[in-house]
Order: structure tokens, then sequence, then C-alpha cells
């Protein structure tokens, strides 16, 4: 198994210039973090026939729990699925992100069709106003899972998962901890009742992977399951299927 610092991309990113300071955050401004839609100007005349349904929308948090690859198969997959996504990632994520992966936090922004900063409260991911189709937080640390049981929204990530709540939307949380204490489990419980889903993220053996990569692959395919999107990436369990 190869080490988490040899992650290989399975996708091509676009070409990024490495920048920072003053010109980086330029192009983060006008790449990601763009709050206004053409697309339903655009259709708004239009006879009802003749209107395009609505891309669903996505919110994607990632925190500084270990299983960054999982957060950015993820964006991925949404993208090919081709799903609007509103990406938050906290300082710790960033962190992760260049620990386990060959990736900059740049890249991963520039596979969201949003991009927001944690401390960004005035986002439109933080009203219940704004229309989006639930939200998962992968990887999803534990203290983030307290924070938003406790409903304490200091940050982005826990005001924008407290929205779900409060809106009975879908709300998935791709846990990364082991073993567990009684207060995680706690807060995993009192969550389950709020509405929340609590997905950590389960190798399947019986598919009987090759790599890890398929592995990964699993796990983000049955996470999308919880908001009725395939990805036809993963073998679906069909029965125990004997060697001859």
């Amino acid at each position: 198994m190869s080490s988490p610092r040899r992650i290989r991309s399975l996708f091509t990113l676009p070409n990024i210039p490495m920048t920072k300071g003053p010109s980086q955050t330029s192009f983060f401004q006008t790449t990601c973090r763009t709050y206004a839609s053409s697309s339903q100007d655009a259709t708004q005349n239009l006879p009802p026939a003749a209107r395009t349904p609505p891309k669903k929308k996505i919110v994607v948090a990632m925190t500084g729990a270990t299983g960054a690859i999982l957060g950015i198969k993820l964006l991925k997959a949404l993208r090919r699925l081709s799903v609007e996504t509103h990406l938050v990632m906290s300082k710790w994520a960033e962190a992760t992100i260049k620990y386990e992966t060959d990736f900059q936090p740049l890249d991963i922004r520039s596979l969201a069709d949003h991009c927001y900063g944690v401390r960004e409260q005035s986002a439109p991911i933080s009203s219940g106003s704004f229309r989006a189709d639930g939200m998962i937080v992968v990887p999803c640390s534990m203290k983030t899972l307290a924070s938003i049981r406790m409903g304490y929204s200091d940050d982005l990530i826990s005001r924008a998962a407290d929205v779900m709540l409060k809106e009975r939307r879908k709300l998935v949380l791709a846990v990364r901890e082991t073993p567990l204490s009684d207060i995680h489990l706690e807060n995993m419980l009192s969550l389950t009742r709020s509405g929340a889903v609590i997905f950590p993220p389960v190798p399947a053996w019986y598919t009987r992977p090759r790599d890890i990569g398929e592995m990964e692959d699993q796990s983000v395919g049955r996470m999308l399951d919880m908001f009725q999107l395939d990805t036809g990436d993963f073998e679906r369990w069909e029965g125990f299927k004997w060697k001859k």
C-alpha cells in the first residue's frame, strides 16, 4: 500500500499558477467566489417546457481530519455529475491536503464552482434562504462534529451545517476518528436524532478492491448515494458470488 504522501491524481487539474500573496488572493476571488449566477437570468423569460432543470447544489466542507483525498475525489465526482458545488476548507484542511497529497489548496478550489473562506460568515450558504440540496463534511473532524452538535456556529462550516439541520436538509458527516470516546459517540447520536447522517468512510472488502484507490472510490460513491447521485465508480452488493 502506498504512503499517503505518494497518492497520485486520477484526473488532470487545470494549469494554475501557484503564486502567493496578493496575486493569489485575486485569483481566488475571481475564480471561485462568485455569488451571483447568470443561468437563472438567461432562462427566466423562457416558456416552462424550454427551461433547463436547475442543477443540484451541494455544499462541501473539508476539515483537518485525515482523509483529504476523499474530499478531493468527491469534488471530482460532483463535477463529473454536473452538480454545482460550494466549497469551504478550514485552515487545517489546507494543511492536511498539503501533507497527505501532492496538491495545493488552490488546486482543490479549482474543482468547485464557488469557494468561501472559513471565516466568511456573510457567504450565501450561511443563510437558510439560499437553496441547497444538502451538505457533506468530508473528512469531518471531532472538533467540527462537536461544534455542529452544540450549534456553536463560530465559522462558516459549522454555520452552514447548522442551516442544513434547521432547514431539514440533508447533512452528511464523514467522521474520521478511531477509537471513539463516549463524547464522540454521544455527539454522533445527538446529531443523528437531529437528522444528520453519520457516515464513517468504512471500506467494503466484499468488492475485493485491488488498491486503496478503489476503497476510496467506494466510500465516495456511497456518500453520494445519500444525495441520490450515482457515480458508477464502484461495485454494488448483489449477493454472494461463489467461485466456480
